[in-house]
């Protein structure tokens, strides 16, 4: 007899458990290599240098800089798809799902750039549909 038949009837099968503690693993893993990355990037960009006279741009306008490099995309991935190429809407859609994972990490305040940043789900949601339209 197999191991998951001789389990009594009405049992939860341990498996389920372990396939979760495997996945919240992955997720600590994945958030663990983020911060590095973000570690090894404030040690190599200057960012809000104040006392030197070097350009620099704040965390603040970079967020937003990537807010408006996506509502672009979604503009080009509209306007490609009228121009028959079906493949371009589909790589700029994982891409700004991609982004907009990590501004949800964030911990934004309620401000202009948490509003701009809510807007994303939006453009998320137009590529999704419109990726969906072009896969017919």
């Amino acid at each position: 007899m197999a191991a998951s038949e001789s389990a009594t009837p009405g049992m939860v099968d341990p498996a389920i458990f372990e396939q979760l503690q495997a996945n919240i693993d992955s997720d600590a893993q994945v958030r663990e290599e983020l911060r590095n990355i973000l570690q090894k990037l404030e040690r190599q960009v200057p960012i809000n240098v104040k006392d030197r006279d070097i350009f620099h741009i704040t965390t603040e306008e970079y967020l937003h800089a990537l807010i408006s490099l996506i509502e672009e995309l979604a503009r080009l991935a509209v306007n490609s798809v009228t121009l028959g190429d079906y493949q371009r809407p589909l790589q700029i859609s994982k891409f700004v799902k991609d982004l907009h994972a990590g501004f949800q990490i964030l911990n934004l305040k309620n401000d202009a750039l948490r509003r701009r940043s809510d807007a994303i789900k939006y453009n998320v949601l137009a590529l999704s549909m419109n990726g969906w339209r072009t896969s017919d």
